[in-house]
């Protein structure tokens, strides 16, 4: 007779190892039916109950010392983890959150942030949000989501986080109770986050919650940080299969320790370094609260590596740029097995420098918050093509096609023909919450519109070729173009607004914006960049250029013609280049358009006399300009 925790025959073990090396080894993973494979676990308590029952005395959580130093604050394992969700579940239900009632927080990465987010989707909703916002916004997101109750970190560690708290109370009505994390007391009429934990039961939840896969678990938002707010639901089933999919695409096991540096209010965080890591019973090492953001945490990279003995990390390419800049040295970092990109392209000269001078292996991946987190990733075992995006997780189906004018399903593309991006899954979400965000989001029945231009090869790998969606990626963080326009539309000279990002070798793309100016008005953009600093309410959102134009382009139907400002905003930065590398010896024009197979390209034509050092020129031009995730052409005149 088997053991209760034996799987029944044929059925595959939860901590089945499975190598992933080309679509072969993905279709035929795909032959045991996905509910098999996550043998019963719907939920992600489901995931966490099962790690903490076959795996109780394995380390889940440690988190680092503030200051992103290599010492430890404190070490959880499986079941520590497991009953403080189970308190926290317990605690919020005590405060009146049923299955629908949506919990929101402003945290930076704490164990605690553990507990409130899968606790949180043990009793209700969870709503994370990116706790650098201005209070405005934040009130906005907490409306749309119907926030009952707020966690937040405490005054003493996180001032700025409670002021902003204390601005948002009276802005949202829905809500009903504030909890503070680490601070001890009850300041402002806050409840006591470690105070409420104490007073639960840990070994199950009081409410006796039956969790479906359909149930929503949480409400992420996405979409930039301006206007009516789009809030991606979750559900249940939704982050269980992502966490299956990326646990399988990037063969996590009980062995693997991951570094958790990016923001815990992003999917990135919750799903790679969350139930993905938890589901293999792999250890999670927080990297300080504040993750990459803190300087010294990225300085004291390699010696956290050495002792943590961590075997995987996920960052996005500034990141990566910025770790070349700190030597190895005599850091023992062999544990490292690779670094998981995404969030933005990177460059294949940044690609290749990183490996190149640490040796570690880069596994550049594609996701996005509609489809829980990970859709594609080029495989660790197999082929790696740099510059794509890889192949698709297992179970979800993805293509490229053209589609028509009002966004709905045309044909599927040829092999490397350039088309939308298309993806149908069990990892796909079901809609925003707000159901006028919906339109167009799906172009053909379950195919969801990722709003990215790219293209299939011949092997299965994917390649992206731009976007149709305009957001601006900065180092990851997403921008909508909408709330800078809407600052300089504020300025009463500026008649016109444009947003786009223009190609930067650090963060990806850096915001800018190309104004109009009413008849007779008269102010330089040294100005408008002084009123952009005022008025853009987000920092990361300010433009860092205005170019003042007669005119913006339009479509045939009056629309302002964003890639045209995207194609001149590239143009200008490689002008720029040119010029500090060239100097007065050559003569250069710079070109860019689009490009059928990688959205955007350029092309470098140079001019100079009978005893230029043409080869030197364009050795050093070349290595400048691979900086930037732009296809570009040098040639001679």
């Amino acid at each position: 007779m088997q053991a209760a925790s034996t799987p029944p025959q044929n059925q595959p073990r939860p901590d089945e190892r499975v190598l992933i090396r080309s679509m072969l080894d993905i279709e035929t993973f795909e032959s045991v039916a996905i509910e098999s494979r996550l043998a019963g676990a719907l939920s992600t308590y489901d995931v966490l109950r099962e790690s903490a029952k076959r795996h109780p005395d394995a380390i889940a959580l440690t988190a680092l010392v503030e200051g992103g130093g290599a010492e430890v604050e404190r070490r959880l394992t499986y079941s520590d983890l497991m009953r403080n969700v189970n308190r926290a579940a317990n605690a919020f239900v005590q405060l009146g959150i049923g299955s629908e009632d949506v919990i929101s927080y402003l945290l930076p990465n704490l164990p605690e942030t553990h507990y409130t987010f899968w606790g949180g989707e043990a009793a209700g909703i969870v709503n994370p949000i990116n706790w650098y916002l201005e209070p405005v916004q934040i009130a906005e997101i907490m409306n749309a989501a119907g926030t009952k109750v707020l966690v937040a970190a405490g005054s003493a560690r996180f001032p700025d986080v409670w002021e902003k708290v204390r601005a948002v109370r009276p802005l949202v009505p829905t809500l009903r109770a504030v909890i503070q994390v680490g601070q001890g007391g009850s300041p402002d009429g806050a409840l006591d986050f470690a105070e409420l934990l104490a007073a639960q039961p840990d070994d199950r939840l009081i409410s006796g919650r039956i969790i479906r896969g359909g149930d929503i678990a949480a409400y992420f938002h996405t979409g930039g940080t301006t206007g009516a707010p789009k809030l991606a639901s979750h559900t249940h089933f939704n982050e269980v299969v992502d966490g299956l999919m990326a646990k399988t695409a990037l063969d996590l096991t009980r062995d693997d320790t991951l570094l958790c540096g990016l923001p815990m209010f992003h999917v990135n965080a919750m799903v790679i370094t969350g139930i993905a890591s938890f589901m293999a019973a792999s250890q999670v090492v927080l990297v300080g609260s504040t993750g990459y953001r803190n300087k010294t945490a990225v300085k004291s990279f390699w010696k956290i590596v050495e002792s943590t003995k961590a075997s995987a990390f996920s960052a996005v390419p500034s990141v990566y740029s910025s770790l070349l800049n700190e030597p190895i040295g005599d850091h023992r970092v062999g544990s490292l097995r690779y670094g998981l990109c995404g969030a933005a392209p990177m460059s294949v000269e940044l690609f290749r420098r990183f490996e190149a001078t640490t040796g570690i292996k880069i596994l550049e991946a594609y996701g996005l918050t509609e489809s829980t987190c990970l859709s594609t990733a080029n495989p660790r075992d197999g082929e790696r093509k740099i510059g794509s995006i890889g192949l698709r997780a297992p179970y979800q189906r993805m293509k490229a096609a053209i589609l028509d004018e009002n966004m709905q399903f045309v044909r599927d593309c040829a092999v490397d023909e350039v088309g939308s991006l298309l993806i149908q899954g069990p990892n796909v979400f079901p809609g925003y919450k707000q159901e006028a965000h919906n339109k167009n989001v799906w172009a053909a029945p379950g195919w969801l519109n990722t709003g990215d231009l790219g293209r299939q090869d011949a092997d299965g790998y994917f390649w992206l070729a731009g976007r149709l969606k305009e957001l601006i990626i900065r180092g990851g963080h997403n921008i909508d173009p909408a709330i800078i326009e809407e600052a300089m539309l504020a300025h009463p000279f500026v008649n016109g607004a444009a947003a786009v990002g223009k190609p930067d070798a650090y963060a990806g793309e850096l915001p800018v914006v190309f104004v109009t100016l009413k008849p007779g008005a008269v102010v330089d953009a040294a100005a408008l960049l002084d009123h952009a600093r005022r008025a853009v309410p987000e920092r990361a959102a300010v433009p860092v250029e205005v170019f003042v134009l007669d005119g913006l382009p339009l479509t045939a139907v009056g629309k302002i013609f964003k890639p045209q400002l995207r194609y001149d905003a590239t143009r200008f930065v490689f002008e720029k280049v040119a010029r500090e590398c060239c100097g007065d010896r050559v003569q250069y024009q710079v070109q860019v358009g689009p490009h059928p197979k990688t959205g955007t390209a350029a092309i470098v034509s140079l001019e100079g006399s009978a005893d230029t050092d043409r080869e030197e020129i364009e050795r050093v031009l070349g290595e400048a300009l691979a900086a930037f995730h732009v296809p570009c052409t040098i040639q001679w005149r």
